[in-house]
């Protein structure tokens, strides 16, 4: 996990077509997040989404947050 990971764009995310919802509570999630193209599954809290990707954020094993906008078909709720 070194650099910045891979977040969709703009162009992708296309909030000006879906609707943004933003939780005033994250919630525990699992999810694919790519760093240089390589995919790693991780502990996330989702802190808002859309109807086809949601917004992640998660520590680093050096304790630095990371965000990213990923498809929401990679990411699965925790029970």
């Amino acid at each position: 996990m070194r650099g910045t990971p891979e977040t969709l764009s703009d162009r992708e995310l296309e909030l000006d077509v879906y609707p943004l919802t933003k939780t005033p509570v994250a919630v525990s999630a699992q999810a694919w997040v790519r760093y240089s193209g390589v995919a790693t599954k991780l502990d996330v809290e989702v802190v808002a989404w859309t109807p086809r990707a949601v917004a992640v954020r998660w520590k680093t094993p050096a304790g630095e947050e990371h965000r990213a906008w990923v498809w929401a078909s990679a990411v699965e709720k925790k029970d």
